[in-house]
Order: C-alpha cells, then structure tokens, then sequence
C-alpha cells in the first residue's frame, strides 16, 4: 500500500510541475518585494531595524532603514579587489593596530572631481563597505542601459557611468550636474558672473546701472534656482551664504577632501571681497564652517557639492557582538592598564591600579585632551593662517 501512494505522489509532482522559468533564479533587487522575516521588527520611531533575540547576537542589533538601496552587486569593471595586509608594512611590523581578517571586499572607484559636465541620471544606490556613507551609479543622459557595455569612453573620450557620493535623499531617477568644466553660456540668458567693480560711475550712467543691476540680479536668481540643488558640483564663488554643501576641494583642480563621511555637512559662512585686500590682485577666499565646528578659509575658485551626505543614521547603528567588528576586518583593542609594563606605559602593577600616572597613549603621548602640538610657527598658535575660528574643545564643545 505505501509502495502505491509513494508511485501516485511521484506522478502528481511530476505532472504538477511548472515550466522552468529562465528568470526564476534571477537574484534579488531593490525592486523585487522580500517577504519580512518573522525575526525583524521595527524600531519605535520607525527608523531603525532590531531582531527577534533568538541569539545573543540579535539582541542588541540595530541597523537604519534603507530600503532603497540596490540589493545586488556593483558594477565591476568599476571596482578593484582590496589586497588587505593586516596593518603591516613591507618589513612585516604592524604599524596600525587592531586590522586585520575581514570579509573579502572590492574597493569602488569614485569620481572624487567630477569634472565631465551634462545631465547625469541617478541609476541606483548603493552600499559601500568602504566607506560609512552610500553610492550613487550615475550615467550620462544618452548613453545605452548596458554599464558592462557603455563604460568604456565615447567617441568624445567621455566615460559613461560612473560612481559619486550620495547625498542624503538621493533617489533612482533624480539628475544631477557638474559645473567644474564651466558655465554653460546659453544656460541663463543676460547671466553675468564677473565681481562688480568698485569704481564710481557718473550720474548720467546710473539709470542703466540700476536697470543693469536689476537685470543681472534676476539672472542671478534664475541660475540659483537652476543649479543649487542637492548633488549639484558649483564653484564656492556662485554658492550663496547659509547653503549646505560637502565633497569641498582644496584646489581648484584637486579632488573632494573635506566632509565627505555619512550625515556631515558644511556650511558656506561668508565670502570675501576684493575690498577688503589692500592688495591689487588678491586671492579670495570663502569661510565655511566644517562638521567639527571649526571655521576655515578655503579658495573661492575651489568647488563644492551642494546638500548632505547621505545615511545619517549611520552612528547610530549597534553591532550586537563582537563578531561583526571581526568581519568588518577590526581586531580587539586591549586596554593598557590590561598589559605588562613591557608593552604599555599604564601596564604592570598589582590589580587594578593605575599606580597616579597621567594617561598616554602606548607611544607616551598625553591623551584625553591633552594639547600635543608645539608652540609657535608650526604649532596651535598661527600654525594654519587658513583657519578663521578653532573647532571647539572642552567646556566650548558641550555647549553646542
């Protein structure tokens, strides 16, 4: 009797069985909807991601949101294998500590200049493992849909994809610009953006001035609304004071050094004038406040990108175990009072004491606050002609 029920259970699954479906295989994306696992749950304000403690690992995971990013893999003819070497150099010493192991990771190429001009569609977002803020694949209006096919250059020599830093709210289908190369001429009709001179004008003049200026300022509106948007690249000159910016360059032809982790932003405080140099030919600089608070003068010819860097919530993510610092390529971190006295100026002793000795590093540098620079030239003092106001520190910082 079993033997019978067995055969007819084989000839119902047989004749039961769909057609094979080439596409049924094909890996997930951001598109395809994923049924919830029964372990997740939502945070109460919504934001984040707990599990189900069913481990002692889940218990205290927490991870943002990001149901938008791409659940595939890159593109890689824009990536490169990372070679990990442990926190060694070539003589085998470890000269960085706490590196090593780690999940095997492919190292993305970001357009760090973005110097090719023209509308850029934004095909998707992406993780990064290398960095704490996401990915934006971009492409050139015009181009195929095929990345494998189209990253080699055009017949213009322009490259067709390419990756850049997200900025918070990015989304597939948005557009953005870069105006490193210039301003396009025919983008705002009567746009003038020469400085105004400082000479007097005679008063029969001053009836066109006024119709001029009037005329000039309306450009100006138009192309601000035009081009201060949230991923655009704009010289410091043409942003306004009170816009919020990151990717800022040092150089007029250098690429983006300043705020360019997860959630950190800028602000443009103020440019200067030509007036205010006794100079005949001066250099102009813009102050713009950075993440840490600090006021610096940068180059008004240096470049910009104009919103915030995305995945804010980034530094409120939770490991849950030590596991995942291991995997992310970080090795444990011994405290010195744990060590011998061989190996750490706060080592040896019986117990716990701290035997009264002033915290330092395991090199003998003060920490904690402690002030390492020298005075002078090249010390705190009139070390960086550049920096306007010092980022806060102490008292100052737990004001903010």
């Amino acid at each position: 009797m079993f033997a019978t029920l067995r055969r007819c259970a084989q000839v119902v699954s047989t004749t039961s069985k769909p057609a094979q479906n080439p596409f049924f295989n094909k890996p997930a994306t951001s598109k395809t909807s994923h049924r919830k696992s029964p372990l997740t749950r939502t945070s109460v304000d919504g934001l984040f991601q707990t599990y189900k403690p069913v481990t002692p690992g889940l218990r205290h995971l927490k991870r943002p949101l990001n149901p938008h990013l791409y659940a595939g893999r890159p593109v890689r003819l824009l990536t490169y294998p990372l070679r990990k070497s442990g926190g060694r150099n070539n003589t085998g010493r470890i000269t960085v500590r706490h590196r090593g192991g780690g999940h095997r990771q492919r190292i993305r190429i970001v357009d760090w200049k973005r110097e090719e001009g023209g509308i850029w569609d934004v095909v998707r977002i992406e993780y990064d493992p290398g960095r704490s803020a996401h990915l934006a694949l971009i492409k050139r209006r015009g181009t195929s849909e095929s990345a494998e096919a189209s990253l080699s250059v055009d017949s213009q020599g322009r490259p067709g994809w390419a990756y850049i830093l997200a900025t918070e709210g990015m989304r597939a289908g948005d557009h953005v610009q870069s105006f490193r190369s210039g301003i396009p001429p025919d983008l705002v009709p009567g746009l003038n953006l020469e400085l105004p001179s400082s000479k007097s004008k005679s008063q029969s003049d001053s009836s066109d001035n006024e119709d001029a200026n009037t005329s000039s300022s309306l450009a100006l509106g138009i192309f601000r609304a035009l081009t201060l948007k949230s991923g655009n690249v704009l010289p410091l000159s043409l942003i306004p004071p009170g816009t919020v910016v990151h990717n800022i360059t040092l150089t007029p032809t250098g690429p983006a050094r300043l705020v360019r982790s997860a959630g950190t932003s800028a602000l443009v405080v103020a440019h200067e004038t030509a007036e205010q140099s006794p100079s005949p030919t001066p250099t102009l600089y813009t102050q713009v406040r950075l993440a840490s608070g600090e006021i610096r003068r940068i180059l008004q010819s240096a470049f910009a990108t104009i919103g915030t860097v995305s995945n804010p919530l980034w530094k409120n993510r939770s490991l849950g175990k030590a596991g995942r610092s291991r995997w992310l390529g970080w090795r444990p971190a011994v405290r010195g009072v744990a060590m011998n006295a061989k190996d750490h100026p706060h080592g040896g002793g019986r117990g716990k004491g701290k035997s009264n000795k002033h915290p330092v590093s395991i090199w003998g540098w003060g920490t904690k606050g402690t002030r390492t620079r020298k005075p002078g030239p090249k010390g705190p003092k009139n070390s960086n002609k550049l920096v306007v106001k010092e980022r806060p520190r102490g008292v100052d910082r737990r004001k903010i």
